[in-house]
């Protein structure tokens, strides 16, 4: 079997462990702010390390992950899971989403049956 390496890019990482489709994806996820490396804001070409924590915002949500063994390559799914400890919060309930009331643009003010409504919606 070959050595691991003792670093690799932190977007072919994410790509390589599965948390994004492509490695351009998490290249641009870099770009965009959306990746840090131990608290830091992270460069598409940042090395990581074993024992790093790398989070991903995704889909409005944090993924908290460890570098748990370093791969460049994409693997399968089961080979993935254990180059990464998970320890991204749960995700919250649909009961704990606050549910935004949505108007139609130009639909104008609310009448007061709609702002009761609005308001029973929000639980005031």
């Amino acid at each position: 079997m070959m050595d691991s390496p003792s670093s690799v890019r932190v977007d072919a990482w994410i790509w390589a462990v599965r948390l994004t489709k492509t490695r351009s994806a998490g290249a641009t996820a870099c770009r965009a702010g959306h990746v840090r490396v131990n608290g830091e804001r992270a460069k598409p070409a940042q090395a990581v390390r074993i024992g790093d924590e790398v989070r991903l915002r995704v889909a409005g949500f944090d993924r908290v992950v460890e570098v748990r063994r370093l791969i460049a390559k994409r693997v399968g799914a089961d080979v993935a899971a254990e180059c990464l400890i998970d320890r991204s919060p749960p995700l919250p309930t649909p009961v704990e989403r606050q549910v935004v009331a949505v108007r139609d643009r130009g639909a104008g003010r609310p009448t007061k049956r709609e702002r009761r409504d609005i308001e029973r919606l929000r639980g005031r």
